[in-house]
């Protein structure tokens, strides 16, 4: 059914339960999952190219890239790895536009009242501007 997936994992524990839900979709062997990371850059400079390059492997803890990798290698199709940094809502749909994915997977971290607002909910931004369906994990 979704030939092009991307799954925008933070490194949370909610990753684990995203993965799970990727694990109940039916995925081809001809389908493409894109496992995308996005390093959080508060010192980002606005006038940054939209298509910068991707952020250096080292920038990203080593944990962090082998839980990437061993969630890959249980993909039963194509699929790639993403490192970007800046803010993350912006970096998933851009993503997503250049990879040109029918589906974004992502978890939400299930903030309420103030805290909501005051932080701002990445999946409720990508729910308004994605150019595909998304499906939201919410934390157990």
């Amino acid at each position: 059914m979704f030939e092009r997936i991307l799954v925008a994992l933070d490194g949370s524990g909610l990753s684990e339960q995203v993965i799970e839900i990727l694990d109940r979709v039916e995925l081809k062997p001809e389908a493409m999952v894109v496992m995308a990371h996005v390093l959080v850059n508060s010192s980002a400079d606005p006038g940054t190219e939209a298509d910068r390059p991707h952020a250096e492997t080292t920038t990203i803890p080593h944990q962090q890239m082998e839980k990437l990798q061993a969630y890959q290698s249980r993909l039963p199709c194509k699929s790639q790895i993403e490192l970007v940094v800046g803010d993350p809502a912006e970096e998933i749909l851009r993503l997503a536009n250049i990879h040109q994915v029918d589906l974004i997977v992502m978890g939400s971290r299930g903030l309420t009242g103030i805290n909501r607002v005051l932080q701002g909910s990445v999946s409720s931004e990508v729910l308004q501007l994605a150019p595909c369906s998304v499906f939201v994990v919410k934390h157990n």
